[in-house]
C-alpha cells in the first residue's frame, strides 16, 4: 500500500481548464500546502482545492443561504436536498453511493449566512465518483411532498407534530442558547436584516411552511454563481483530476437547465454583501434585555455580552483580538479567570471570548455560564470594569510573549494534524465576505505571518485594542434568567396547543393525516434498482495512503501481548543506541511530525471506592497546584501554569481516551521536539510533586460545584449520567465522576477542605500513592521519536528510581458493571428533564466483550448495515421523523450492546419501527441487500482509514492496540481482511443474537430523558411492552436545605490546555 507523508506536489502552473479560469494560487509556507481557486466563466461555479498529503478527502460544498424571516426554509432545503434528484430521484440514494465509496455518508450543516454540504472519503477515487451525483442533489434537488411530509414536518395520526427537522428544533427552541441568540439576532441588527433571522426555523414557522416555499428559495439561492466547492486532500492526478470530473460530467448539466449565465448574472446581488444585510453600523447605544429559559433550578443563570469587531478582511486585527481573549481566558492565571472563576465562590464557570463573520464586521459575542441569579443583573457592568482595570494596569508582556509563542505553536500542530478542517473555515469565509479577485486569500490562509506583528505590540497597542472594542464600545447584553414557571407554562400551553389541533383535525382529518404519512413513506421506500448501485463501483483499498508508524517496546515483567516480531529498525536502533533497557513499561511509536508527545497511563484499579469521586477534582487541580520540582525548587500554581504555557503544545488530564478506558487515568504532553526532556520532567514533577495545597483543591471543587446546573440541562449528559448509574456499581470511576456523585460529594469535600483540610489532603495522597504503584503505570511517547536526541535515557533520568514491578493488566469497563449491567433486563428508568421538549433514549443488551473475539468482524458489519445513512434505522425512524438519530452501539471494553435515540419526537414508536424492521432482517421479510452488505464493508474501510488519519492518531492507536487492548500493532488494517469476508448469513445471525435482545425486555434495560409533559405515557408504554418502569425526577437535598438535581454527567473528568 502506499505511504503518506510525502510532501505536497506543487501544482502544475496551468491557468486555465475548460471552461475554468486560475483566479488565485498559492504555496502556503512550512505547511506543504498547494491552495488554488478557479471559477467557470460559463456557470460561475467556484472551486477550491487544498493539496496536501493525507488519507482522507474532504469536500465543503458551499450556498450562500440568506433569509428575511423564521420559515426555516435553508434548514429545511438542506434536508431535503438529500431526498432524490433529478437524475437520481431515489430517497438517500446519495448516502447509499457515498458508503460504497469508502465513506460513511455525507452530511451538512446550515448556519446563519450559509449551507455546507460534506463528504469525506478515504482516498480520491470514491470522491470523485460521488461529486456530479452530489451536485445533482444540490442544484437539482427533486423536494417532493412527500419528502417534506417526513423530513421537515407532518401532523401524525394522533395529532401529535413530527418530522425531522421539527424534531431537531424541537429539542432546541426553548433551550437558555437558542432563546438568548435569538434575542441577541434581533437586538444586534436592523428590521430587514437576514442576519435576524432563525435559519433553522421556528416551530410555530415549521407547521406553516410549505414545500411551495422552500422550491422557490432553492430556484433563488441555489445556483452555480453561488456555489462553491472546497476540496481538501490528495488527488491522484492533482486539481486536474478535479477540475475534469466538473468539466465533463458536471458543467453539461447546468448548461442543459439553462444556467450558463456567468459569474454575475444580471441582477444577481451578493448574498449579505449587496443586500441590505450589509447595512451595518457599529452598536449605537448598550441595551440590556432578560430572556427566561425553562428550568426548575433557579439558582444560576447566563450573559452573553455583543460587541462590534473590525471588518471581516481585517485578519491582523481579528487575530490580535483572539491573542487579546486568549491572554484575558486561557488559563487559571489569566486576569479575567483569577477575578471570576479561579476563587472559592466563582462568580462563573467560565468566559467564552467568540467571533462570528459577518458583512461589514464581524461581531464579539462572549458567553459567560453558570453566574448566580443574584449577581446576573449587574454581572456586565462588573465585567466592563474589571476589562478597564486591566486596561489602566500595563499588561504583563512576558506572559502575553508566551500566549502569543503558544498560539503559533498549536497552529502548527492543527495544521500537521487537520489541515483541510483547520482552513476550509477561511475558504468558507472567503466565498462568502472576501474580494472576488481572489485577493484577500493569502492573508485569510497565511495566518503565521500575523504572529511576527503582533510580537512587536506594546502594552499600550494591547491596551488601546481593549478599549477600543470593549471598554469604550457600545454593546448588547442579553440575560439569561431560569424560571420554573416557565417549565410549567410551557407543558401547559403545548398540551392546551395539542388539544386545540387534534380537536380542530376531528376523526377524520386525523385519519387523513395518518393516511397521508403513510402513502408518504410509501413512496421513499421505493426501492434503488440494483443496477443503480452496482454502477457504483466500490473503490480499491490500495488506493488510500497509510500513514507509517514505527513502533517498539520496552517491556516491563509480566507484560504478555502477541505483537508482530521486534525487527531492528531505525527506530529499536536509536532506542538501543541511548542508555540502557529501563526497569518500567515504555512504548515508542514514530511517524513524521514536527512534534513529540509524552503520556503516563495510569490505572485506578488499585484506588478505594470511597476516593474516587475525588478523581474529578484531582484531574481538574492537576496543572495548578504548587510543584516542588526534582531539583528541589519550589514553584507556585502560577509559575507552573506560566511554565507548562511557556514550554508546551498541549497538556491534558483526563480518564482513558477518547471516552474508552475509563478506568486508566490519562497525562498527556505535546511539544516541540527540542523540549522532550521538559515534557518527560514535568510528567514526574506533576504526578509525584505537586502539593496539595488546601486553597487550591477549594477553587478547583467550587468550580465543579458552580458547572453542575447549567451541566444538567442537556439531555445527551443526563442521559449518559442516568445510564452509568444503572448499569455500573461503586467501584466504577466513570460513576463517581457524574452529577449524582458529585452533587452529594463536592459540597462536602468543600466543607471538609474548608473545617479539617489536613484529611482532606492525606485522602489525596493516598490517591496518589494509589496512582503511582508502578505495577499499573504505562508509559508511551508519540510521534517525531527519531528527531529525539536521547528518548530513553531521558526516562532513567526521571524516573530510574521507581521500583521494578511486574505489570498489571489494565483494568477494563466490564469489571466494574452491577448486577443489572452484566444481566440487563426488565428495568425502564424514565427521567423527567424540563429544559427539553423531545427525548433521549438507550436501549442495552448484553454484546460481545474484548477486542479480539471471532464475531466481531460480523457484528460490525451488521451495525454498519443497520446504522449507515439512509440505511434501515435511518429509514424507518429518522426518514419517518421519529427522531433526528437513531443508531445502535457496541462497547466491548464493557461488553454492551445499545440502541440509541436522539432528539426524538415519538421514542415509543422509534422502538416499535427499529423492533419492525430487526425482526424482518432475521426472520426473512424484509430483505438484506448484497449492495447494501458491500456498501456496510466499504464504509468500514473509510472508519478504519479516518481513525488513523493523522500522525498524532496513527501513532496513539498503535499504543493502544498493543499497550491496552493486547493486540498487534495494525490490527484494526488487518481486520479489513476479515470484514471482507463476512457473507450475509453471518450477519443475519449476529444480528439474531446480538441485536434482535436488545428489543425485549427480558434481555434489556430502557433509560429515557424526556420532557416532563411525556414522562407518563413512555412509562405506560413501556409498561406495555414488559419493562418494569421507574420514573424519576432525580432531585437531590442538599447539606443547605436547597433541591439539586443529579441527572447530568459533569465535565470535569477532563483538564486541556
Amino acid at each position: 500500500m502506499p505511504l503518506s507523508n510525502g510532501p505536497a506536489v506543487v501544482a502544475d502552473d496551468f491557468t486555465s481548464f475548460g471552461n475554468f479560469d486560475l483566479i488565485k494560487r498559492m504555496e502556503l509556507p512550512n505547511n506543504s500546502i498547494v491552495v488554488s481557486k478557479w471559477q467557470s466563466r460559463v456557470t460561475g461555479l467556484t472551486v477550491a482545492h487544498l493539496d496536501y498529503e493525507a488519507p482522507i478527502v474532504n469536500g465543503y460544498f458551499v450556498v450562500a443561504t440568506e433569509i428575511f424571516n423564521d420559515s426555516g426554509c435553508p434548514h429545511t432545503l438542506e434536508h431535503l436536498v438529500f431526498m432524490g434528484s433529478e437524475r437520481y430521484p431515489y430517497k438517500g440514494i446519495i448516502d447509499q453511493l457515498a458508503n460504497r465509496g469508502f465513506s460513511n455518508g455525507t452530511n451538512a450543516w446550515t448556519d446563519t449566512d450559509h449551507t455546507a454540504y460534506t463528504s469525506s472519503t478515504a482516498g480520491d477515487q470514491g470522491f470523485l465518483q460521488l461529486l456530479p451525483i452530489f451536485l445533482d442533489h444540490i442544484l437539482y434537488p427533486t423536494m417532493a411532498k412527500s419528502a417534506f411530509l417526513t423530513e421537515v414536518y407532518h401532523i401524525n395520526g394522533n395529532g401529535e407534530d413530527a418530522g425531522v427537522v421539527y424534531s431537531e428544533m424541537q429539542g432546541r427552541q426553548n433551550t437558555s442558547t437558542d432563546l438568548m441568540a435569538l434575542c441577541s439576532q434581533r437586538t444586534l441588527y436592523p428590521v430587514g436584516s437576514a442576519y435576524r433571522s432563525e435559519t433553522g426555523g421556528l416551530m410555530e414557522a415549521l407547521r406553516l411552511l410549505t414545500v411551495e416555499q422552500i422550491r422557490k428559495y432553492h430556484g433563488t439561492y441555489y445556483v452555480p454563481h453561488n456555489l462553491s466547492l472546497i476540496v481538501t486532500g490528495k488527488l491522484s492526478n492533482g486539481t486536474q483530476s478535479l477540475l475534469s470530473v466538473i468539466q465533463d460530467k458536471v458543467e453539461p448539466t447546468i448548461i442543459a437547465h439553462g444556467q450558463s449565465r456567468g459569474p454575475r448574472p444580471y441582477g444577481w446581488k451578493r448574498p449579505f454583501v449587496e443586500t441590505p444585510s450589509a447595512n451595518r453600523e457599529p452598536i449605537k447605544q448598550t441595551v440590556k434585555k432578560v430572556v427566561e429559559f425553562p428550568e426548575k433550578d433557579e439558582s444560576q443563570g447566563e450573559l452573553v455580552i455583543t460587541f462590534s469587531g473590525p471588518s471581516p478582511t481585517d485578519f491582523l486585527n481579528r487575530k490580535a483580538l483572539d491573542i487579546l481573549a486568549t491572554y484575558l481566558t486561557s488559563s487559571p492565571v489569566a486576569p479575567l479567570n483569577k477575578e471570576y472563576v479561579e476563587v472559592e465562590s466563582p462568580l462563573c464557570s467560565y468566559i467564552y471570548f467568540s467571533e462570528d463573520t459577518r458583512a461589514t464586521m464581524v461581531d464579539l459575542p462572549i458567553y459567560i455560564g453558570s453566574i448566580p441569579v443574584e449577581h446576573l443583573d449587574d454581572f456586565d457592568k462588573r465585567f466592563i470594569s474589571s476589562l478597564r482595570r486591566i486596561s489602566r494596569e500595563d499588561f504583563d508582556m512576558d506572559r502575553m510573549r508566551v500566549v502569543i509563542n503558544r498560539d503559533e505553536r498549536q497552529l502548527l500542530s492543527k495544521l500537521e494534524s487537520s489541515k483541510g478542517e483547520t482552513l476550509s473555515g477561511a475558504l468558507i469565509t472567503d466565498f462568502l465576505y472576501g474580494a472576488l479577485d481572489g485577493s484577500d486569500l493569502p492573508d485569510a490562509l497565511d495566518e503565521i505571518k500575523y504572529y511576527n506583528v503582533l510580537r512587536t505590540w506594546s502594552s499600550k497597542d494591547w491596551s488601546n485594542l481593549l478599549k477600543k472594542h470593549f471598554i469604550d464600545a457600545n454593546y448588547v447584553a442579553i440575560i439569561g434568567k431560569p424560571s420554573a414557571h416557565l417549565v410549567e407554562k410551557l407543558e401547559k400551553d403545548e398540551k392546551a396547543r395539542l388539544a386545540t389541533q387534534i380537536e380542530k383535525l376531528g376523526p377524520d382529518g386525523l385519519a387523513q393525516a395518518k393516511k397521508d404519512l403513510e402513502a408518504a413513506k410509501e413512496e421513499h421506500e421505493r426501492p434503488i434498482p440494483k443496477g443503480v448501485l452496482t454502477s457504483f463501483p466500490v473503490p480499491d483499498v490500495k488506493s488510500i495512503s497509510w500513514i507509517p508508524v514505527e513502533s517498539v517496546q520496552e517491556t516491563s515483567e509480566g507484560f504478555d501481548v502477541a505483537r508482530t516480531a521486534r525487527l531492528q529498525s531505525n527506530l529499536a536502533k536509536h532506542i538501543e543506541s541511548d542508555g540502557s533497557p529501563l526497569p518500567m513499561f515504555i512504548q515508542y511509536d514514530h511517524v513524521k511530525s514536527d512534534f513529540v508527545s509524552i503520556h503516563a497511563y495510569f490505572s485506578l484499579a488499585n484506588v478505594p471506592d470511597r476516593l474516587r469521586p475525588y478523581i474529578s477534582t484531582y484531574l481538574a487541580a492537576f496543572f495548578s497546584l504548587p510543584v516542588k520540582r526534582t531539583s528541589g525548587e519550589h514553584l507556585s500554581h502560577e509559575e507552573v501554569i506560566n511554565k507548562l504555557d511557556d514550554e508546551t503544545v498541549a497538556y491534558e488530564s483526563a480518564l482513558g481516551v477518547s471516552e474508552q478506558f475509563t478506568e486508566v487515568l490519562r497525562v498527556t504532553f505535546k511539544v516541540q521536539v527540542e523540549q522532550y526532556e521538559s515534557a518527560v520532567a514535568w510528567l514526574r514533577d506533576l504526578v509525584w510533586g505537586a502539593i496539595f495545597d488546601k486553597e487550591r483543591l477549594l477553587v478547583s471543587a467550587a468550580k465543579i460545584a458552580q458547572a453542575l446546573p447549567e451541566l444538567k440541562r442537556d439531555g445527551s449528559n443526563v442521559l449518559s449520567s442516568v445510564w452509568l448509574e444503572c448499569h455500573f456499581s461503586a467501584n466504577s470511576t466513570s460513576l463517581a465522576s457524574v452529577v449524582l456523585s458529585q452533587l452529594e460529594f463536592v459540597p462536602k469535600l468543600i466543607a471538609e477542605l474548608r473545617e479539617a483540610p489536613d484529611k482532606v489532603i492525606a485522602d489525596f495522597e493516598t490517591l496518589r500513592s494509589c496512582l503511582t504503584d508502578p505495577s499499573g503505570i504505562r508509559f508511551s511517547v508519540t510521534g517525531n521519536v527519531l528527531s529525539v536526541a536521547k528518548p530513553r535515557s531521558v526516562w532513567g533520568k526521571y524516573f530510574g528510581s521507581l521500583p521494578k514491578s511486574r505489570l498489571t493488566p489494565v483494568r477494563l469497563t466490564h469489571e466494574t458493571l452491577n448486577d443489572l449491567g452484566r444481566n440487563p433486563a426488565g428495568k425502564a428508568t424514565v427521567v423527567s428533564l424540563p429544559t427539553i421538549e423531545s427525548s433521549f433514549v438507550s436501549h442495552t443488551t448484553r454484546g460481545i466483550q474484548g477486542f479480539d473475539h471471532p464475531e466481531f468482524p460480523a457484528l460490525r458489519v451488521a451495525l454498519e448495515v443497520l446504522n449507515a445513512t439512509e440505511s434501515y434505522l435511518w429509514r424507518s425512524i429518522r426518514g419517518s421523523g421519529l427522531a433526528y438519530g437513531a443508531y445502535i452501539t457496541a462497547d466491548r471494553e464493557a461488553g454492551l450492546l445499545t440502541f440509541m435515540l436522539y432528539r426524538s419526537s415519538d421514542s415509543m414508536a422509534a422502538f416499535r419501527e427499529a423492533k419492525k424492521v430487526l425482526t424482518g432482517l432475521v426472520d426473512g421479510t424484509v430483505d438484506l441487500e448484497e449492495t447494501t452488505l458491500d456498501a456496510a464493508k466499504s464504509s468500514i474501510v473509510y472508519g478504519i482509514a479516518r481513525n488513523v488519519s493523522t500522525p498524532g492518531l496513527a501513532a496513539t492507536n498503535s499504543f493502544l492496540d498493543q499497550a491496552i487492548k493486547g493486540v498487534p500493532q495494525g490490527y484494526n488494517l488487518k481486520l479489513l481482511e476479515k470484514y471482507q469476508a463476512v457473507t450475509k448469513s453471518d450477519v443475519l445471525a449476529s444480528l439474531e443474537k446480538y441485536v434482535l435482545p436488545v428489543f425485549s425486555s427480558s434481555s434489556s434495560t430502557v433509560v429515557v430523558v424526556t420532557a416532563p409533559s411525556k414522562v407518563d405515557q413512555i412509562a405506560d408504554n413501556l409498561e406495555d411492552c414488559g419493562f418494569k418502569p421507574e420514573k424519576r425526577t432525580l432531585e437531590v437535598v442538599l447539606d443547605d436545605g436547597s433541591v439539586g438535581d443529579s441527572s447530568s454527567e459533569t465535565d470535569s473528568q477532563t483538564s486541556y490546555h
